[in-house]
């Protein structure tokens, strides 16, 4: 079996296993393994071959890191309203416990609710701003008229 078609069938299977897991990096692996079934159909010996997947594939894994750190998607995916549809809706608390959080019925099931910030922990409508595992972290609907 030609080398060419042994890199094309690992892009391939880094392909499908990006698609089964829904990470991007594999992607890119793919891409370092398709550049090196490329460089097999020029002619380059195995060693060559080996050294194009390893730089393009950690070069597009690097880029794309740096890319998705400077939009900031790596850490504020909990507060990507695309990610999590509950940011920005509204919950009425009745009352709040000493530790500023409340249990509260939100889509049909109870949830622990953290007041966020410095306001006073008083019943009322509160928005949803993100989630942090499985509490809703909340701030007043409206602010404090003062």
């Amino acid at each position: 079996m030609e080398m060419s078609t042994v890199w094309w069938l690992l892009t391939g299977l880094a392909v499908v296993a990006e698609l089964l897991t829904g990470t991007l990096y594999l992607l890119m692996v793919a891409i370092g393994m398709a550049a090196a079934a490329i460089a097999a159909h020029l002619g380059a010996n195995e060693v060559t071959q080996i050294l194009v997947a390893a730089i393009v594939g950690a070069a597009t894994v690097l880029a794309c890191y740096l890319r998705q750190k400077r939009r900031g998607s790596l850490l504020s995916g909990e507060r990507d309203q695309d990610m999590h549809l509950d940011i920005g809706e509204l919950v009425h608390i009745e009352h709040w416990d000493a530790d500023r959080c409340a249990q509260v019925r939100y889509r049909g099931a109870p949830w622990t609710a953290a007041l966020l910030g410095q306001h006073p922990a008083l019943p009322g409508a509160y928005r949803v701003v993100r989630l942090d595992g499985n509490r809703l972290l909340v701030e007043p609907a409206e602010p404090a008229a003062h």
